[in-house]
């Protein structure tokens, strides 16, 4: 996850140097007093850049040859994933630690999870015993317009989300443009190739009910039991535990 977030900082740094640099002169080159012209401070920053994206590269191709055998190996364990996907604090690590018990950052900033956590539950069954465990994996948030190279340095964390089995596209209903969010999420599902209207497979969880006035927790259980039963979205607050 550092790795990704350092390419796609590099990757933004490298196109905004033209401005940052134009106002000094070109170095000079040689030796003595009279030198050649070398490069300009624009042209060795780019190459030093190239060169810090070069390395990060072929970390992030071990990185992403090492966690293929992580997954080939949990592929034979029979345990289903579920990943919580949704955009940057909608509250999945709160929801995550609530459901699992485990204790991963979760602050209000942007792209406070970079690396997927998992954890193993076991659910429980209808009639109060144990019941079949799952595997809980924890993703990074979206944000709207998401740049391609950043899609493109987050594969390797979105991963889990295109294996999971189920997905819980985890909203913060609270919030004001919880619809655009939403929308946004589910853009970037499309571009991973997971179709977000399967209710078979995406489970909606609203989120952040206790932030909500009476009203408007009626209002949105009301919207909630207008979908389907396979598709009904679930509203829950990961901080109370409702």
């Amino acid at each position: 996850g550092v790795l990704q977030v350092e390419l796609a900082a590099l990757s933004y740094q490298r196109t905004r140097l033209v401005r940052a640099w134009t106002h000094l002169e070109r170095q000079r080159g040689g030796f003595g007093f009279v030198g050649g012209p070398g490069e300009t401070q624009i042209e060795s920053d780019r190459r030093a850049i190239d060169d810090q994206v070069l390395r990060l590269k072929r970390q992030l191709d071990r990185v992403v040859r090492t966690r293929e055998l992580h997954r080939a190996a949990r592929r034979k364990v029979p345990f289903p994933l579920v990943a919580l996907v949704g955009y940057t604090n909608a509250g999945k690590s709160t929801l995550f630690n609530r459901m699992t018990g485990a204790e991963v950052l979760a602050k209000d900033m942007l792209f406070a999870t970079l690396d997927p956590t998992m954890r193993g539950i076991v659910l429980p069954s209808e009639n109060g015993g144990a019941g079949r465990k799952i595997i809980a994996s924890d993703t990074v948030g979206f944000i709207s317009d998401l740049p391609t190279q950043l899609v493109a340095a987050f594969r390797a964390t979105l991963e889990d989300a295109i294996e999971a089995d189920v997905l819980l596209h985890v909203r913060d209903v609270a919030h004001g443009d919880t619809q655009a969010q939403a929308a946004d999420v589910q853009a970037i599902l499309r571009d991973l190739g997971i179709n977000p209207d399967d209710g078979q497979r995406v489970i909606e969880v609203w989120n952040k009910a206790d932030l909500l006035d009476p009203a408007e927790r009626e209002r949105q259980l009301g919207i909630a039991t207008l979908r389907p039963d396979g598709s009904r979205p679930v509203l829950v607050s990961a901080l109370t535990g409702e």
